[in-house]
């Protein structure tokens, strides 16, 4: 049995699905973000300003996709200072670009920034005086509704907001979460969350690992502050078309990758299993490691100052899961989604 999990044959599209604007409390204006991002070789950006939910798809063209999205959050009341507040961060990604319905609205809470001025155009199901309830069962109903109503649902940077595992292991129901949020990496916090991610998918949770940025770009592009650049998804699609791009959210057709604002992260060039063992192609890497939900984790490591570009792993039969990570001589990472052997063998 053969399946293909990176294609060599379709082409994968960098994206930042995580990105503010002037609209709520970023520096850019949108026209901005997509002129200074296609320049470094970006096709599709989901502008997720703070709680405004607001159609971009005049930015949309042949070249480059504008995600309708948006991102909501929820914090604890008992804390007297904000940045003493636990908190939790939604994004919403739209996966029909027609869908303008703005979930767990309120007219008079959670609205940032610039973000005041656009809150007459939004559409909500029914009362806009949603309460948003900062626990495990109030966060799972904002994930439910953005499920149900037709959003792509990731979890954010878990270690700025100041959660901890046993609070997060409670939520459910997302499809992805911020492996590297890298906005929150440049900042201090060190929001590299690939354990909590197999912790994540250890509790039986079917969840995606993205990357992205976060970025307000209160630093111009050539500063070591920048927050551009480094936290991006490659995603896979026969077009670089919306419902397209979409459609490969869902499914997983994806990986994701860590470089820094000036340098990119290795490449994964091909992913497949088939009969028990998975065979990878990367750009040029100092490691390239599988891992499963079992003790049993193996590496190629390049020798002697050369690269390695390939690999070819076992895949414990007894695992539920395994993920790929491929590192190159700076540090740089490209990171696999999990893959459930009980979903692959279905097939």
């Amino acid at each position: 049995m053969k399946k293909i999990l990176i294609d060599e044959n379709i082409k994968y599209y960098r994206a930042n699905l995580h990105c503010h604007s002037t609209i709520s409390d970023g520096k850019k204006t949108v026209e901005e973000l997509k002129r200074d991002y296609m320049a470094r070789g970006y096709s599709i950006i989901a502008f997720t300003d703070h709680d405004i939910y607001v159609n971009h798809d005049n930015l949309t063209d042949e070249s480059f996709v504008a995600l309708n999205s948006y991102e909501l959050d929820v914090s604890e009341a008992e804390a007297p200072e904000r940045e003493a507040k636990k908190t939790c961060h939604l994004c919403y990604i739209a996966l029909d670009k027609e869908n303008d319905i703005s979930l767990c609205f309120n007219n008079e809470k959670y609205i940032w920034g610039n973000a005041e001025s656009f809150k007459d155009f939004q559409h909500y199901i029914g009362t806009p005086d949603y309460e948003r309830v900062y626990s495990a069962e109030g966060i799972n109903d904002m994930i439910r509704l953005g499920i149900e109503n037709g959003f792509y649902v990731t979890y954010n940077h878990p270690i700025w907001s100041c959660e901890s595992f046993p609070q997060f292991s409670e939520y459910s129901g997302m499809n992805a979460m911020e492996i590297v949020n890298y906005s929150s990496i440049v900042s201090g916090w060190d929001d590299d969350n690939s354990h909590f991610y197999e912790e994540m998918l250890n509790l039986g949770n079917s969840v995606h690992c993205i990357a992205t940025d976060d970025n307000h770009n209160r630093h111009d592009d050539d500063n070591p502050m920048c927050d551009s650049y480094g936290g991006y998804t490659m995603i896979g699609a026969e077009k670089l078309e919306y419902s397209l791009i979409t459609k490969s959210l869902v499914e997983g057709n994806f990986y994701c990758c860590v470089g820094d604002y000036k340098n990119d992260a290795p490449e994964i060039k091909s992913l497949v299993y088939e009969d028990g063992k998975v065979y990878i192609r990367t750009s040029d890497a100092r490691k390239i490691t599988i891992k499963h939900n079992t003790r049993c984790a193996r590496s190629r490591n390049a020798e002697n100052g050369k690269t390695v570009n390939d690999a070819v792993f076992e895949v414990d039969e007894n695992a539920k899961w395994f993920r790929l990570t491929v590192i190159d001589e700076k540090g740089y990472k490209a990171y696999t989604n999990a893959y459930f052997l009980d979903d692959i063998r279905s097939k």
